[in-house]
């Protein structure tokens, strides 16, 4: 028994040393240490922002970010020995056999002093020397020129940087040990306080941020397959027929008796000397100083249905609102500008499937447009229809892909519901 406790004694104090090894202890994990580093950039760009909107002045950016760092480095590494977001990972920077003047963290002065440099002051001066050579030229300078030179030295040394950085990279992954060149160099290493390293993962972020990743490539796959314009102005035509008599309707019905209504349009009371799809494309308009836009609209949504007395200009010399420019007449007799209600048509015939456009004094369906040829007599004298023509061929695609072509119609004046008499 005895013999058998003597010759275990050995294997004890492998295992005693085992456990009190301080490597094993104070090892950190390497996603730590690279999420300390982004908690670090992300920290700087929310103390920047601010800052340089405030100041209005994009030209000293380079300086506004050098001395937000170089606060952060001292008020953390140089007095804690971590950074802000190596804090948030329970990590902090550790040299071996620290000697000469130390700092407040315990690090060696000189030690910190380089590697502020290197993460600091170096970045800065890169960033202004790239700027002041792109703003004079470098590049384009002749190969003999010493500012060509100067420049072919500073892409080789931004090219040695960039492998050294991500062979160092590869390193890291490989090892753990440092995170970045300037570490290595410096043998600084983020190490955890604790001797039990654990790792508390709240994986609601994640999550969040998965679902709203999913639901952005969904609608970037959705949004070019829908017609964007169609359901605007199906949900305009929708909302143009919510009118107060109209929900009344739903919870009253007429009765039988009443009598069939007549069909209105939304631009019913309208004058007839005005092109009711000017009046509409105005009620879209966004700009304040015009008399009918989408505030008033939506302020006011019953003045489209009120009574054509009200809507009568106040004098004979007072010009229309919304002119009719090279007159047009629908199918149903009402009077258009010549570029709205083909504009309307195409449209309705391109993108709803073939379907009629609907006028927007009477509600009917619009099978063609016929150019109107004004009689206009004055001092006794009639003059021909030649003379006051506001016309121009239009050809209108209907519901079966043939061309429909436009002929004249002359009248003298116009009746109430928009069609011509005499």
């Amino acid at each position: 028994m005895e013999a058998a406790w003597l010759s275990a004694q050995t294997r004890l104090a492998e295992i005693r040393a085992l456990a009190s090894n301080d490597a094993v202890s104070s090892r950190a994990i390497r996603v730590g240490k690279l999420d300390a580093e982004l908690l670090d950039q992300e920290l700087v760009q929310l103390l920047q922002d601010p800052i340089s909107k405030a100041l209005h002045s994009p030209q000293w950016k380079p300086e506004l970010s050098l001395f937000i760092q170089l606060v952060l480095y001292k008020l953390s590494v140089w007095n804690t020995g971590a950074t802000y977001g190596a804090k948030l990972q329970d990590l902090r920077y550790e040299v071996p056999n620290p000697s000469g003047r130390l700092s407040p963290s315990g690090l060696p002065r000189r030690i910190l002093l380089a590697h502020g440099a290197l993460t600091v002051l170096v970045p800065y001066l890169h960033t202004r020397l790239r700027a002041h050579a792109l703003s004079r030229a470098w590049p384009d300078a002749p190969s003999s020129d010493r500012r060509r030179k100067a420049w072919d030295i500073l892409v080789s040394i931004e090219s040695t940087h960039s492998l050294a950085a991500l062979l160092s990279f590869i390193a890291f992954l490989w090892d753990g040990r440092f995170r970045t060149v300037a570490d290595r160099l410096l043998n600084m290493r983020l190490v955890s306080p604790k001797r039990l390293v654990r790792r508390d993962v709240n994986y609601e972020f994640m999550n969040r941020q998965m679902v709203w990743h999913a639901f952005t490539e969904f609608l970037l796959f959705l949004l070019p397959l829908i017609n964007a314009r169609s359901i605007r102005r199906r949900l305009a035509r929708v909302a143009s027929q919510l009118t107060p008599t109209s929900i009344s309707s739903l919870f009253f019905p007429p009765r039988p008796n009443d009598g069939k209504p007549t069909p209105r349009g939304k631009y019913w009371s309208l004058p007839q000397d005005q092109c009711a799809i000017c009046a509409e494309n105005a009620s879209f308009s966004l700009n304040p100083s015009e008399p009918t836009n989408a505030f008033t609209t939506l302020a006011a949504p019953s003045l489209t249905q009120t009574s054509p007395a009200s809507t009568t200009p106040g004098s004979d010399t007072e010009p229309p609102l919304y002119p009719i420019h090279t007159p047009y007449a629908a199918s149903c007799g009402d009077v258009y500008c010549y570029h709205c209600i083909a504009e309307r048509m195409m449209r309705a015939t391109d993108e709803e499937g073939g379907q009629r456009w609907e006028c927007l004094r009477c509600g009917q369906r619009i099978d063609s447009a016929d150019r109107l040829v004004a009689e206009v007599s004055s001092a006794g004298s009639e003059l021909s229809g030649s003379d006051y023509d506001f016309s121009s061929d239009l050809d209108v695609t209907d519901l079966s892909g043939s061309m429909v072509s436009m002929g004249s119609v002359s009248i003298g004046s116009y009746s109430e519901s928009g069609r011509s008499e005499g």
